[in-house]
């Protein structure tokens, strides 16, 4: 099984949206709540390079914010990237 993470920030309608795909999905998945200022948000900078939320993790390999799993599930990448759902 895969280790997903997500980092996300209160208030996010990203964060939301990307959430949302996660549990469409069926998969098990760690939210962690990373608002500017925190040593998760800063966790969240120091593992992808990118400063915004939210991030996604699978493995410890990061696939990016919203945007980006969305184009990923929208090419057909996406399950198969979070464990062959």
């Amino acid at each position: 099984m895969s280790k997903i993470e997500i980092f996300t920030q209160p208030g996010c309608p990203y964060c939301v949206h990307a959430v949302d795909l996660l549990r469409s999905k069926g998969v098990a998945f760690q939210e962690i709540n990373a608002p500017h200022g925190t040593p998760e948000r800063e966790e969240a900078i120091a593992r992808s390079g990118r400063r915004t939320v939210p991030q996604v993790f699978v493995n410890g390999t990061p696939l990016g914010g919203c945007d980006d799993i969305v184009a990923l599930d929208r090419a057909g990448r996406l399950d198969s990237l979070l464990g062959g759902v």
